[in-house]
Parts: structure tokens; C-alpha cells; sequence
């Protein structure tokens, strides 16, 4: 069984997605159309520490989901582990302001060095330093211990979070801005022109979803989500035979994805 994950759009096959589908029923979430971020699978087959290419738990904190937060992290779940930017969960939950899953994910999080405080209080204090910063603001900050890289990461993890609700909400315009914008702080994230490739698709312009399908592969030939946008936006194009050849050419990396299967029925 194969589901697809709210965040990112990314495809997990079923040796990827972890079943925490019970901490997510109790939510006003995606679970109420019968659409769960992690499918139902056995805690045996799993792997909860997989990249596709963020980790479910990387995932869970980029959308709030406390009771699947926690529910990973008894699994097994390595908070340790960074996105493509190089942000760990903790950090994504401070630039959200989420005290709570800060406080969650603390005791099994090894100290980052460049946060002199290692603490609950000293990540969001750091995080909320860097926001002052970005902002022009935030007086008596010592602006010189922020790089701009720690900058575009925080920024740009929220921009990816405001993006994938605006898909959720079926807004691809205003999706496909943010995540434009995510890109012009980092042009190397190959999720990103996913996630547009996407975007536009949903909204007719099949010719640009092709460009960033394109791209994605590019950046992660090994990746199957690429060839899928790329599936997706040949289809659109009625270029039927690229559609399929990109189809099987995902289908390869992953035989077993009911994803991509299902494009050949």
C-alpha cells in the first residue's frame, strides 16, 4: 500500500510510510478525506528514519503533527537526521513558533553547536534572533553569530510550509509563488521544483511543469518523485509515449510504488 505524504508531495512506496495514522485521526487533518500523511504498515517494515528526501519525522514537524511526532520518535525516529537545507526538526519547529514540539523533541535532539543555549528557551531565543535579523529588526541582537545561509534555511522552510498548505487548499497560484521564492534562497532543492512542477500542471501550464520536472531529475537522478512530475506533465501535453518512458523510468527506481502503477491502468 502507497500513500502520498501532504508535505512536499512526496510519494513513499510501502516500505517507506510509517503507520501513525491513529495520532493523526485525532486531528482536523487531511485524515478526514481519508488522505493520511503516513499510510498504515506494520512498525516490522518500516523505516522511520528513510529520506524521500525528508524523513517522516521532518515531515510530522513541518506540519504540526504532535501525536505523529511523538509517535515516531518511540518507533525509532532520529530527530538528528537534516533536511536538504540542513535543518533539523527542532529547528523547523522553532521557526514555527512551536514551543510545544520544541519541547517534544528536545531530550533526543544532540546539541547544535552554532545555539550557544542549549535549551528549549535558548532554541527558540536563537531561532527568534535570526527572524529579527531577516527582518531588519530585533534590537539588541547580536546580529554578527547569524550567517545568511541560517537565514535562507529558516526562511525558506517556512515559504515550503506556506507553499504545501496553499496546494492543500488547491490556491496553486499562490503555491507555486512561494515556492519560486523558496528557490531564490536555494536553487539546489530539487523538492522544491517538485512541488512547482505540481503547480503548474494544476493550472494548465504543462510546459513549465515539464521545465522543473526536468530540473528535479537533474538534481536527483535517483529520486522517483521527478519522474513522475515528469509522467504527469507529458500526459498533459498528450506526448503519450514520454509520459510512459517516465513512468517506467520511476518505476525502475521503485517497482513496487502503487503511485506509479496506477498511471499505467
Amino acid at each position: 500500500m502507497s500513500l502520498e505524504l501532504t508535505h512536499g508531495h512526496t510519494i513513499y512506496s510501502s516500505r517507506l510510510i510509517v503507520n501513525c495514522a491513529p495520532a493523526i485521526r485525532t486531528r482536523s487533518s487531511p485524515a478526514s478525506s481519508g488522505r493520511f500523511p503516513f499510510g498504515y504498515m506494520s512498525k516490522s517494515s518500516a523505516d522511520v528514519n528513510s529520506t524521500g528526501p525528508d524523513t517522516p519525522l521532518v515531515v510530522a514537524t513541518a506540519l504540526d503533527l504532535t501525536g505523529c511526532i511523538k509517535y515516531l520518535l518511540k518507533a525509532g525516529g532520529d530527530p538528528n537526521i537534516p533536511t536538504d537545507s540542513d535543518l533539523l526538526p527542532i529547528q523547523i519547529a522553532a521557526c514555527h513558533g512551536n514551543r510545544k514540539v520544541v519541547e517534544i523533541l528536545f531530550p533526543f535532539t544532540a546539541p547544535i553547536p552554532i545555539v550557544s543555549n542549549w535549551s528549549v528557551e535558548g532554541i527558540l531565543v536563537h531561532v527568534k534572533a535570526i527572524h529579527s535579523k531577516g527582518k531588519g529588526k530585533g534590537k539588541g541582537v547580536q546580529r554578527g553569530k547569524h550567517t545568511k545561509a541560517e537565514l535562507n534555511n529558516c526562511t525558506k522552510a517556512e515559504l515550503k510550509l506556506d507553499g504545501d498548505k496553499a496546494v492543500g487548499r488547491k490556491d496553486y497560484l499562490a503555491a507555486s509563488k512561494l515556492y519560486t521564492e523558496a528557490i531564490g534562497l536555494d536553487p539546489n532543492d530539487a523538492t522544491l521544483y517538485s512541488n512547482r512542477s505540481l503547480c503548474h500542471v494544476k493550472m494548465g501550464e504543462a510546459t513549465k511543469a515539464l521545465f522543473d520536472a526536468n530540473t528535479c531529475i537533474m538534481m536527483q537522478p535517483e529520486w522517483l518523485k521527478g519522474y513522475y512530475r515528469k509522467g504527469a506533465a507529458l500526459m498533459s501535453l498528450k506526448e503519450y509515449k514520454g509520459a510512459c518512458d517516465a513512468f517506467l523510468a520511476g518505476m525502475k527506481l521503485d517497482p513496487n510504488n502503487a503511485d506509479m502503477e496506477t498511471m499505467f491502468r
